[in-house]
């Protein structure tokens, strides 16, 4: 599709894209709802697995349309099996191919926006054509490197490490605007002692948000039948080592040993974890415990929130890691259902039902247990701290789902304002007149910024979450 003469026009650089599940694909959505042109530059899908989706090969298709967005793919080296060495080479490989395919492109783009997740080298691409042709570049960080690639790769070589970070630093400085997720983030990408960053004033902090069919629940019979009965924590996403989930594997079988026997551990989703995750499950034993249900379209997940008494977010134990609050925060939150939590750092301060320090199995046992199972020895660290839905109430089977639409409402109020706090959140609440509270639907945004839609978007789960409640 030919852009108008006067039309805004957009180079996306993303090594995954439709139809693997990621939220460029919405953001690209959003730009082209916006009146933008936009091309993209990604890759032949195979995550997670590392098998080529129906349809692609290493052979192509290089070239197709999707919702009038044109996509230009390049070869890569998939992560077939997950091992170290194809994940290292799939992570050098896009980036390769990517900025040897540079020709390829059309040209005439007002800017370029990198949705920049694992590898960095995934910015390399849009770097190099945007000094070439003299546009502005945005780089989105949501994997903060190298401290990202050490949580997949036991990289212990001190010389190794020292290039990682100065390849890493080099990257994000070339941008002219990069974009956090939490202000912990804008700081660890920003100046330090004994390392130049980016300048302050040029990094924007935009806390992640969800699509908008994260907010509609989908009861699901089928899932009801055969699931239902039972108390059912649910866990969306891919499992990799940075997510921790043998914490939580952990302190569900422990939980059960304890008298809580309702419990079930539905684990949605795939990924490089998945094989050591089912060996702890056997080794345990934990079978009746715990169900690997694997990968499903993004909009199939709320027939599993739907489902689900709370659901599990959990980062590994790692000050690098608590950077960043993971995006299927803001999909919980928007689907109304209590959160138990296992995070540091940002994701910890974001608040939640309950929220357990990273990686402590115990102190996430104290949430599952009625007060008097919850052995003193098992009790929550002093790291643990519970939000305002469940201050000093562990969740247990019989009331977890107690927590009201409204009790969320709050609780997002409270993770926008205080847990998150940035400029372009400034910028929403000044438009709708709320500094903390919910009166009536939000009136329309209007920004010349297409990115001001993902606070605006999160601000409208929690108003639909409240009206729901009325």
């Amino acid at each position: 599709m030919c852009p108008l003469p006067s039309q805004k026009k957009i180079l996306v650089v993303t090594q995954h894209f439709w139809p693997e599940n990621f939220r460029i694909n919405d953001i690209v959505e959003g730009f082209l709802q916006d009146g933008i042109a936009v091309d993209v530059l990604c890759g032949l899908p195979n995550y997670p697995k590392g098998e080529w989706f129906p349809g692609y090969s290493a052979a192509g298709p290089f070239e197709e349309e999707w919702h009038g967005a044109r996509l230009y793919r390049c070869k890569e080296v998939p992560r077939r099996g997950n091992t170290s060495v194809n994940i290292f080479l799939n992570y050098i490989s896009w980036p390769w191919y990517a900025a040897h395919a540079l020709h390829r492109l059309p040209g005439g783009y007002d800017a370029g926006f990198c949705f920049n997740t694992s590898p960095v080298l995934m910015c390399w691409p849009a770097i190099r054509y945007a000094k070439k042709h003299h546009i502005p570049f945005t780089n989105y960080v949501l994997d903060i490197w190298p401290e990202n690639l050490y949580s997949v790769l036991n990289v212990k070589n001190k010389a190794l490490r020292a290039i990682a970070q100065g390849v890493s630093d080099a990257l994000y400085k070339k941008a002219d605007r990069l974009i956090a997720m939490s202000e912990p983030l804008q700081q660890r990408l920003g100046p330090r002692p004994a390392r130049r960053g980016m300048p302050p004033q040029k990094i924007a902090v935009i806390p992640q948000y969800c699509e908008d069919f994260y907010a509609v629940p989908q009861p699901d019979a089928a899932l009801q039948a055969q699931f239902g009965g039972r108390f059912n924590l649910v866990f969306t996403g891919t499992f990799t080592p940075a997510q921790s989930l043998e914490t939580v594997i952990t302190a569900v079988q422990d939980a059960r040993s304890r008298g809580a026997d309702m419990l079930h551990l539905l684990l949605v989703g795939d990924g490089m974890s998945r094989a050591a995750l089912e060996a702890k499950v056997k080794e345990l034993p934990a079978e009746d415990a715990v169900t690997f249900y694997g990968s499903v379209p993004a909009t199939d997940i709320p027939k599993f929130t739907a489902l689900a008494d709370a659901l599990i977010v959990c980062l590994s134990d790692s000050p690098d890691l608590g950077l960043t609050v993971p995006a299927k925060v803001a999909s919980y939150m928007a689907a109304g259902k209590p959160v138990l939590a296992s995070m540091d750092g940002a994701g910890k301060a974001a608040g939640g039902a309950a929220v357990t320090a990273a990686g402590r199995a115990a102190s996430m046992i104290s949430h599952l247990l009625p007060p008097q199972s919850v052995p003193e020895t098992s009790a929550a660290s002093p790291k643990a701290s519970c939000g305002p839905a469940h201050q000093n109430s562990p969740i247990k089977p019989k009331t977890a789902s107690d927590i009201t639409a409204t009790e969320f409402a709050v609780f997002l109020s409270v993770f926008l304002e205080e847990g998150l706090p940035n400029a372009a959140l400034k910028k929403i609440k000044h438009h709708y007149e709320l500094p903390c509270q919910f009166a009536g639907p939000p009136s329309h945004v209007s920004s010349p910024d297409p990115l001001s839609r993902f606070g605006s978007q999160c601000l409208g789960h929690a108003r639909r979450a409240h009206a729901a409640a009325q």
